[in-house]
């Protein structure tokens, strides 16, 4: 089953996108902070994070770099509140798939995620 790891400080921002994600079959795990998430893509080896740019602690920036010393692979796609021209380029420069402002349309983040690590057969009948 496909893995979505999604980082936000925002409860409700986990929560929707986590329960968005298990209705289109993908297995969620969910990470308030940056090191937490750094954990869980240690153990779990999600196939994409969803990130969340400006956190309390370890900003977007600090974790993504860190998965990418762990996993120079690791899809990551970033969510930001913040038109910071500057962040955005620089994530994508690391090698981010794209990104997400927020209040962001959730049918095209689905589009995204779907486009960037698609369900198979065996996928969808196990979330069945």
């Amino acid at each position: 089953m496909k893995k979505v790891l999604i980082v936000d400080d925002q409860y409700g921002i986990r929560v929707l996108l986590s329960e968005v994600f298990k209705k289109e079959g993908y297995q969620t795990l969910q990470a308030a902070n940056g090191m937490t998430a750094i954990e869980l893509v240690r153990q779990e080896c999600p196939d994409l994070v969803l990130l969340d740019l400006k956190m309390p602690g370890m900003d977007g920036l600090e974790v993504f770099k860190a998965l990418k010393k762990f996993d120079e692979k690791v899809q990551v796609i970033f969510m930001t509140a913040y038109g910071e021209l500057k962040l955005v380029q620089e994530f994508m420069n690391l090698g981010a798939i794209t990104h997400f402002a927020k209040p962001f349309d959730i049918e095209e983040v689905c589009r995204t995620v779907k486009r960037v690590i698609p369900l198979d057969a065996k996928d969808l009948v196990r979330s069945k």
